[in-house]
């Protein structure tokens, strides 16, 4: 589908040819070729173009080489009729067994950068420290982190993306303040095995999604494991969306202190190493002129946002957070406050659509939830016409100027932190067949938008490092199975998970390699 007349780019046809690995072929892909008023060369010397991952969503080998079972393991087999198709991550992408394959096609694409999870599970299989190491599980991680160095990649390590052990869980994981002490022990294993190479750590992937989207099911994200939620939303059999989300996040701002102190103490010195956090968040642009709708954009803000990055920034949650939710929202002590202010070396933001925000009336004290405390409507259309194209699978939509509007916004209120853009990726749906799969022209416009979003941004001053794209493979996409393809190489799920590059890929080879 077309894009805003500004990312309207005449298409020209040239040959690729290149012979490389078996395993995987451009011989489907189209030839094609797009005008750029700017490449690689517009950007720093050391900026970083990437692509992220997750462990669940592509590893696989779930059950093999001593790895423990992780939330989602258990989640995905307990609760199939909450995930397309009965789906789920035990075999994935296989990127196991296929690292140094996809690794070579990481080069030849041109990336500099690779972003991945460690599963906390596959290294300890138990969650505690004190219940033993998985050497298989930290071996495969320094032959990954090996392998990515040896090519010119660089890793960047996030520590949870969603799939913590399923032992914790017996003493209710991050509903409980033990799980800060279990969390730090984690990252203190990371730190000491993958220190020496990897200099990029984040300690946790969009705790927004994982705390609203694992406890309060009411969200638009959908369910995701652990699945907790209020029973009068006649989903889940355990939760309080009124408490368990703000429980989660509370415990999540100060497990990450946890961490950015001992590195801090311990590591930093001699590993010469960074500690950030990634988080999401939409655009938030007024419906209307009102000042009930600013307002109520300010507050979407807080809600996504602030609610971690202000505790990190400045010791405490936004005063509209306070307002909204009340005794509902924990307290940090004095001491917390501290402990948690300033615990940020970069801050990796994952950016994909924006919202229009319509103000609605303060709910009644039934049926609280942390979709109801934020109290806005977020419609994606105003006057009948959408903010942007919508994307081929009809989810997200395409905003770039959103994008550096939100980096000018984060300069302007958080005292200008270094910053990623960790995730940025368009969805696709429907796509069954390797002709139609590489065939992504809508990815092009899409990442040709973002990334001259994101240069609009750099010039206005904002101090951006890097760019990944969400994904480098199509992938297991949580609740949408595999039906959802975010990635820049396509996987053939018929064909023995062979991969693809796909049109998006190419293009963004030639804008890196100019």
């Amino acid at each position: 589908m077309a894009l805003q007349g500004s990312l309207l780019l005449g298409l020209l046809i040239i040959l690729v040819n290149f012979l490389f690995s078996t395993q995987f072929s451009i011989a489907q892909t189209p030839s094609y070729s797009i005008s750029v008023p700017f490449n690689r060369t517009s950007f720093p010397p050391n900026f970083i173009f990437g692509a992220a991952s997750s462990a669940y969503q592509y590893e696989g080998a779930a059950f093999e080489d001593g790895k423990g079972p992780s939330i989602w393991d258990v989640f995905a087999h307990k609760h199939p009729e909450k995930i397309l198709a009965h789906s789920n991550g035990d075999v994935a992408d296989d990127f196991y067994h296929r690292y140094k394959e996809d690794v070579r096609l990481m080069k030849y694409e041109g990336l500099n950068g690779f972003r991945f999870s460690i599963s906390w599970s596959r290294v300890l299989p138990y969650g505690k420290l004190s219940k033993g190491v998985n050497k298989l599980g930290v071996a495969f991680y320094n032959n990954l982190i090996n392998e990515l160095i040896a090519n010119g990649v660089t890793p960047f390590v996030t520590l949870l993306h969603w799939d913590p052990p399923q032992a914790l869980e017996e003493y209710g994981g991050f509903l409980n303040i033990n799980i800060v002490d279990d969390f730090r022990d984690f990252a203190d294993l990371c730190f000491k095995e993958f220190g020496d190479r990897v200099k990029y750590w984040s300690t946790f992937n969009e705790p927004w999604s994982f705390a609203t989207g694992g406890y309060d099911s009411s969200t638009a994200i959908g369910t995701i494991a652990p699945g907790r939620c209020s029973a009068w939303m006649n989903k889940c059999a355990v939760g309080d969306s009124s408490t368990e989300p703000y429980i989660v996040a509370h415990h999540i701002i100060l497990c990450h202190a946890a961490v950015s102190k001992l590195y801090g103490e311990k590591y930093k010195a001699s590993q010469k190493g960074e500690v950030g956090i990634v988080l999401v968040t939409n655009w938030m642009m007024p419906y209307s002129s009102s000042t009930a709708d600013a307002i109520a954009a300010k507050r979407g803000l807080d809600f996504f946002l602030g609610w971690f990055l202000e505790p990190l920034t400045y010791g405490d949650y936004p005063k509209s957070m306070r307002d909204a939710v009340g005794n509902r929202l924990p307290k940090f002590t004095p001491e917390q406050s501290k402990f948690i202010k300033g615990t940020l070396d970069f801050l990796g933001l994952n950016y994909y659509t924006a919202n229009y925000v319509v103000n609605i009336p303060v709910p009644n004290t039934i049926n609280i939830s942390y979709t109801t405390d934020y109290r806005a409507n977020m419609p994606q259309e105003r006057n009948g016409k959408f903010i942007g194209a919508p994307t081929g699978a009809g989810i997200l939509f395409v905003y770039p100027q959103g994008l550096t509007e939100l980096l000018v916004y984060v300069k302007e209120n958080y005292k200008s932190p270094t910053i990623y853009i960790t995730e940025n990726g368009l969805a696709e749906i429907n796509i069954d067949t390797v002709k139609q799969g590489v065939n992504d022209t809508n990815r092009i416009h899409f990442y040709l938008g973002h990334i001259k979003a994101l240069k609009a941004a750099i010039d206005k001053g904002v101090d951006v490092k890097g760019f990944f794209t969400w994904t480098f493979l199509d992938t297991f996409e949580w609740g949408s199975g595999y039906g959802m393809r975010f990635g820049l190489n396509f996987i053939d799920y018929k064909n023995n998970l062979k991969r693809y590059p796909k049109r998006s890929a190419l293009w963004l080879k030639r804008f890196l390699l100019k």
